[in-house]
């Protein structure tokens, strides 16, 4: 698929914009489901974009900065693989070959993100002297400079891929053979079940084991729309939050687990 100026730039706004995003944490332009949206969006290539954005999501899910470990780059993994989804113009049935691709960018983004963090480190310590100067102009001026450093970590790269062209990016992904591609298929599934089993490990409580076995039962209901599936996973959250907010205490008003919620299941 062949893209025009408007669409182009658009697109390594959206890089831009996510790359921002992934340090301001405010808009959460960096997260998949919304960088591909978007990039689908401005390119007219929106459902194979939304599915790819909705298969990352749940792989960036159990991605997360721990103590000195940075987890991989999920902005980059969601813009560029969206960018190669479009050029490679396969729709739907070349998601599976994105995901599998954009696993590997996003720990290739690991130092992309080294980088501009080291360059970062250089801007705090200009930021210190124009601090003890009293100079607000040149604290707010730095500040910008390394948040936009943070978006050209996505932009640029974003860039090099739309400079390619759709013929290579095309190209290249026809000349993959059967084998390849059926490997890389069944490997994303693969790392969309480990990234959903990592976050079920590190949410897993007895009070919140409940809520997923009810709402496991009540996705294989053909009958339940996605809007009935929100609308009872709204009401589970109210009915939690009800119970986490009326407390609770064991016998003699003395608490067992600390857990609220805990607490009043024990009593019952």
């Amino acid at each position: 698929m062949q893209l025009n100026f408007i669409q182009i730039i658009l697109v390594l706004l959206i890089a831009f914009l996510a790359g921002m995003e992934g340090i301001l944490d405010q808009f959460h332009f960096h997260q998949p489901v919304i960088a591909c949206t978007l990039i689908g969006l401005v390119t007219g290539d929106l459902t194979p974009c939304l599915i790819l954005g909705g298969e990352l999501q749940m792989i960036a899910l159990g991605w997360a900065n721990i103590g000195a470990a940075v987890a991989p780059d999920a902005a980059l993994a969601s813009v560029a693989s969206a960018i190669i989804l479009v050029l490679g113009g396969q729709g739907k049935a070349g998601v599976s070959t994105a995901i599998a691709i954009a696993v590997p960018l996003a720990v290739a983004g690991l130092l992309l993100t080294i980088l501009v963090r080291t360059l970062a480190t250089g801007i705090a310590h200009i930021m210190d002297a124009a601090a003890k100067e009293g100079s607000f102009r040149k604290i707010d001026f730095w500040q910008a400079i390394a948040t936009c450093l943070q978006g050209l970590r996505i932009a640029i790269p974003a860039g090099l891929i739309l400079a390619i062209g759709a013929g290579p990016v095309k190209g290249l992904l026809a000349l993959m053979p059967a084998w390849l591609t059926d490997g890389l298929a069944i490997g994303g599934g693969l790392v969309v079940a480990v990234g959903y089993a990592m976050v079920i490990n590190m949410m897993a409580s007895r009070e919140v084991w409940p809520f997923f076995a009810i709402g496991f039962v009540l996705a294989t209901i053909k009958d339940l729309t996605l809007i009935g599936l929100g609308a009872i996973g709204l009401a589970m959250a109210l009915i939690y939050l009800a119970l986490s907010q009326s407390g609770g205490s064991g016998d003699g008003g003395n608490s067992n687990v600390g857990d609220p919620v805990g607490d009043i299941i024990d009593n019952y």
